[in-house]
Order: C-alpha cells, then structure tokens, then sequence
C-alpha cells in the first residue's frame, strides 16, 4: 500500500508540470512510468511484477512475459489511457505455460550472466538501461538506449551466453528532444 501511495504521489506531481506542447522532462516520464505501475497495479487482469514499464519522451514501452493474451491486452489498455502517453509500444511477450521448475532455474542463471556481461561489457555502459527477462532460454531485452551500436551490443552479448535459444531486442534508441 505504502509503494502504491508513493507511486500515485509522483504521478500527480508529474501531471501537475506536464504542458501539452514540448516534450516530457525525466521527471514527467518518471510520472508517467508511476501512472501506469499504479494502473496495472489497481487491474485484477494484469500482473503489475511480470510487466517492465520504462518511459522516454512520453513514450511508454511494456516489456515482459506475461501469463496471457488477454494480460498483454487489459495492459496495452491500462497504459494507453492515462494522460500524458503519446505513445505505447507494446513488447510484452506470453510466457511458455509449459516451463519446468529446472528451466526456471536455468532462466534465472541466463539473466544473472547476461546482466553481468552487460554490466562489465567493453564500452556499452547500458547494464543499468537494458532490462533483462528470459523465459525458456528466450531473452528478451528492452529499455532505452542512446545509440543502435549500443541496442546492437547488447544482444550480441545475449546471443554468446550459453543456453540462451533465441533473443528478442526490444530496446528503444532514446530519441533527441
């Protein structure tokens, strides 16, 4: 309750400063992020801890394995009607319903070596931008990035990890305002 209520403060103060003409400051896209954590939070359809929420320019992408197409859907929508989102990009994958307690294991190993090499990854500096989900050896990665060499990056260093099946690079270039 504590998290919700800090979460629905930031938002009222990001909306407070939103103008309808210019683009978003990091903290109205702070706001914004908030909003729609507390929206998915408040749906009964979705489930707010399977489901990445990062912001830019208005702009907000979903990322993550979710339980079921009607998940991704009440979340696309929860997102899309809160004010102040230009946009929503939807890279929220279903989860592979059939995936053995081993496999999660191996999942949580795949993302702690991959977060890692992200992490001390010769000039890519994007381990705390890229996020890390991975569901039966497939990695999906998004976020926010300066550059397409970094995005590039990123799942080059996904694809070497051992165990990894497949990698779905959803991460955004941030654009320039």
């Amino acid at each position: 309750m504590r998290i919700a209520a800090l979460l629905v403060c930031a938002a009222l103060l990001a909306s407070a400063a939103h103008g309808q003409n210019r683009v978003p400051s990091k903290l109205e896209d702070a706001g914004i992020t908030a909003r729609v954590k507390t929206a998915l939070i408040s749906n009964k359809a979705t489930k707010a801890t399977q489901i990445n929420v990062e912001t830019s320019d208005g702009v907000v992408q979903l990322s993550g394995f979710v339980d079921s197409e009607m998940a991704r859907q009440a979340a696309v929508s929860a997102a899309r009607n809160l004010g102040g989102v230009k946009e929503v990009r939807d890279r929220l994958l279903i989860r592979d319903a059939g995936r053995t307690a081993g496999q999660a294991v191996d999942d949580t190993v795949i993302a702690a070596k991959l977060k890692s090499e992200l992490a001390s990854g010769a000039g890519l500096g994007t381990a705390t931008e890229v996020v890390v989900e991975v569901n039966s050896g497939v990695v999906e990665l998004s976020g926010f990035v300066p550059s397409h060499d970094q995005k590039n990056r990123a799942a080059e260093i996904a694809r070497r990890i051992s165990g990894v099946m497949d990698v779905k690079n959803n991460i955004m270039v941030k654009t320039r305002g």
